[in-house]
């Protein structure tokens, strides 16, 4: 277990494959990772996949943290989008020169706490429209200074291996890409 603290949002709607693989892989990685919800603790995805979260944002708010990731989903970055105290709590985390990360719909949550302008983005394609402030590339996962920003739930685990690149070391990365990969064959 390393002394890397990750906070993971989740709100009603959210992208299942995305919140979960952010958390296993972060967590398999030995970082600490506490997922929030916005209202309740029981938060149900997309897709009708209810998760139990480990807190209510409103206890951890106020924390410090190393990373904080937002996983994407139509309904549930809208209702990111509806949160102040989520804008104002990625505001804070970046202009104090924190990692913060977003994938598929989620950078969108990122460019209306106005901390994208000058950056380089990757969204969910469908979702490219809503960034104006920034230059989106076509790929699986950018980074941009401390922001880590990954395309769809297809890139999930790509982004989830960044940011523990980007965190913990490429070492810490491989060695877990190692141990999710390890045994898989595609010929049975």
């Amino acid at each position: 277990m390393s002394d890397i603290k990750v906070l993971v949002p989740l709100a009603e709607g959210f992208e299942e494959i995305e919140a979960v693989t952010i958390i296993d892989m972060l967590r398999r990685a030995g970082a600490v990772v506490v997922s929030a919800g916005l209202h309740e603790r029981h938060v149900t995805g997309g897709h009708e996949i209810r998760l139990e979260t480990d807190v209510l944002l409103d206890d951890v708010q106020n924390k410090s943290w190393d990373l904080i990731v937002l996983p994407g989903g139509g309904k549930g970055v809208e209702n990111l989008l509806a949160d102040s105290r989520i804008l104002s709590l990625i505001h804070r985390h970046v202009q104090a020169g924190k990692e913060i990360g977003a994938i598929c719909a989620a950078p969108r949550v990122l460019e209306k706490a106005g901390v994208t302008k000058g950056r380089t983005l990757t969204i969910h394609p469908m979702q490219r429209e809503y960034l104006k402030d920034s230059k989106v590339e076509d790929k699986a996962v950018v980074m941009s200074d401390r922001m880590i920003t990954g395309r769809s739930a297809g890139a999930a685990m790509a982004f989830s291996l960044a940011l523990i690149s980007r965190l913990m070391g490429k070492d810490v990365a491989e060695k877990v890409e190692k141990g999710v990969i390890s045994g898989v064959r595609f010929d049975t």
